[in-house]
This record gives structure tokens, sequence and C-alpha cells, in this order.
């Protein structure tokens, strides 16, 4: 555990220094959100529906790429060749980017309730839960980033997979049409896709009074979903560029 924490500590040090990065990870996704609300700025209604959603997409979406892409480098630049000739483990070292990414998207997340809830005034009921579910989106971008980054050799190849592993989850998702009125065949398959249950919960807290049932059955799959590719991603890690 210490050496997980040592290696998220230098990641953190690291994002400190580079203000491009915690502005794309910090600042981005509540400049996106300000943006929609003001594209159906006459129309409040839309904003309230779809607004949750947004702020769980945006997070995901930017995570992965920022994760996904830092990784690459990482290995290509030869550090982390350096760092597992130590006692480092592959686990320690893909938990302790998981825990410094996670430190980086509960700011993100606090940040863009925040603007979204006393700002924008999206109108939620339970807003701990929007905090808590754009969190683990946010998570689990970074899982899935870490686990992307393995199959790709260059940073261009790291961004290339958004439209294989993001796109068709916000396609299938239920943001665009509900899952229900898609073919058998769309349907199944977005009921194995994780941003599925996490659009289901944002939407779920549209008109809910209380955290559910139905929330605790989403949280629990993301959960998974994020704790499986995490271990994933150590199983796959390599140790340079071939």
């Amino acid at each position: 555990m210490s050496r997980t924490i040592a290696t998220a500590r230098r990641v953190l040090q690291q994002l400190s220094h580079d203000p491009r990065s915690i502005a794309l990870i910090v600042l981005l996704p509540s400049v996106l959100l300000v943006l929609f609300k003001y594209i159906y700025n006459g129309q409040p209604a839309v904003f309230d529906r779809v607004g949750p959603q947004m702020l769980g997409l945006f997070p995901f979406i930017v995570m992965f790429l920022v994760t996904s892409v830092t990784m690459v480098r990482e290995r290509t630049s030869g550090t982390l060749e350096r760092l597992l000739t130590t006692p480092l483990r592959r686990g320690e070292l893909i938990g302790g980017y998981g825990l410094a990414f996670g430190v980086a998207a509960l700011v993100q997340a606090v940040i863009g309730a925040a603007v979204a809830i006393w700002w924008l005034d999206l109108n939620v009921n339970v807003p701990w839960a929007i905090v808590l579910f754009a969190v683990v989106d946010a998570v689990l971008g970074t899982a899935l980033g870490l686990l992307m980054s393995a199959f790709a050799r260059t940073e261009f190849q790291a961004v290339q997979f958004m439209p294989l592993v993001v796109v068709p989850q916000i396609l299938l998702c239920g943001l665009l049409a509900p899952r229900t009125s898609m073919p058998d065949v769309l349907h199944w398959l977005s009921n194995v896709l994780p941003l599925s249950y996490a659009t289901d919960a944002f939407t779920e807290l549209t008109h809910a009074d209380g955290f559910n049932g139905t929330m605790t059955r989403d949280l629990t799959i993301l959960v998974g979903c994020c704790v499986v590719a995490i271990a994933l991603a150590s199983l796959t890690l390599r140790r340079r560029t071939p």
C-alpha cells in the first residue's frame, strides 16, 4: 500500500507541474456544462433532463483521454521500465495511477456538480449522489484508459481508441434514445456496456427523492467494472513499447 501511495503522490506531483492537464481535468467538464446549458437556454427542462447525464459523460471522456495518453507517454519515455525494475509490482503501479487520477476525478466532480447545481440551477433532489456517480464515471474512464493504453504504441494510437471504446457507449447508453426502444441486438449490447448503467443512474436522479435500489444496483455494477478494468490493466501492462 505504501508503494501505491508513493506512486500516486508522484503522479499528482507531475500533474501539478502541468497547468494544461490541470485545466483539462478540472475545468473542461464544467466549461462544457456551461456551454450545454446556454445552448438550451430557452428550454430549461432539457438541461434538467440531460444535464445530470452530461455531468457524468464529460468526466468519463476527459479522464479516458488523459489517462490513456499519460500511460503511453510513461511507457515510451522509459519511465515504466525504470519503475518496474524496482520492487514495485504492476498492480501497485496501476493502483497508484488509479488512486492519483481518482483524486483528480473527485476534485473534477465536486467542481462540476457545484457549477451545475448552484450556478446553472440544475434541478436534482440528491446532490451528493450526483457527485458520487460523477466520480465513479470519471474513475471508470480512468480505468478503461489504463486498460486501453496497453494496446497503444503511440499517444496518437491511444487517442484513436476513443472511437472504439467511448463513442459506441455514448450511442448505446440511452442518452440519444431509450435503450428499450433499440433493436434486440443493440439492447443486449447496451446491457454489457458500463456507461449504460451510469446513464440509467443519472436519469433516475432527475426524478428520485432519495438513493434507491436501482441506483445501488447501477453503482455496484459501475464499481465492479472499474475494479475489473484496473485488474486487467495490471495484467496487460507492458514495460515498454515494442
